[in-house]
């Protein structure tokens, strides 16, 4: 399956990525509203719309890059946030990202790519995470689909992912999840263990 940036940018042009959800994600919300620092570097990996970027600029947060294959999502954040820095939306594979964060939130990414991928975007976040880096965020806890994204998973299968270079902290089902996901999803805070030299 070819998810490259045409296949996501005519996902987008088409209005068929349908779980964009039109706002913040409550239980990211929930957790951005009790971060205090806000000097965070911050990526979004695959963030469509991301009303969560939109959500942390507008929260005094101005250290925060979104990175997604397709530009019509990018453009979208920039015409809902015309001072969000160009320099900080990023039309560029995960994979080939240099830059280090302190945390990186996860909304339907990791579900989004080929799930050949997964153990590589395991290895690729802890490379570009800081010391004492985090991945906080939301993983789909359901079969879903085989043949096209989201793709789905299980707690077993994310705990075997990322134990190998991350502590979880946290990987529970969500309390406060929007209707439609209610269920279906695992809230997860994981601490990078060491850094993964490039």
């Amino acid at each position: 399956m070819n998810l490259d940036s045409n296949y996501w940018e005519n996902r987008y042009q088409e209005g068929s990525a349908r779980w964009d959800l039109g706002v913040v994600s409550p239980p990211l919300k929930k957790y951005i509203d009790q971060l205090e620092n806000k000097e965070l570097k911050i990526l979004i990996p695959g963030a469509g719309n991301s009303y969560e970027a939109e959500y942390l600029f507008r929260q005094g947060f101005k250290n925060v890059y979104v990175a997604d294959l397709a530009s019509s999502p990018l453009k979208n954040i920039k015409s809902r946030v015309p001072k969000f820095p160009d320099s900080q939306l990023l039309q560029i594979n995960f994979f080939d990202i240099e830059q280090k964060f302190d945390l990186i939130i996860e909304q339907t990414f990791f579900c989004a790519i080929d799930p050949s991928l997964r153990e590589q975007y395991v290895i690729q976040a802890a490379r570009i995470l800081n010391k004492g880096g985090k991945i906080v965020g939301l993983l789909f806890d359901a079969p879903l689909y085989e043949d096209h994204p989201p793709f789905g998973g299980s707690k077993k299968e994310y705990e075997n992912k990322f134990s190998t270079n991350f502590v979880i902290n946290t990987m529970e089902a969500s309390t406060n999840s929007v209707n439609s996901r209610n269920g279906r999803e695992l809230f997860i805070n994981l601490n990078v263990k060491r850094a993964i030299q490039n």
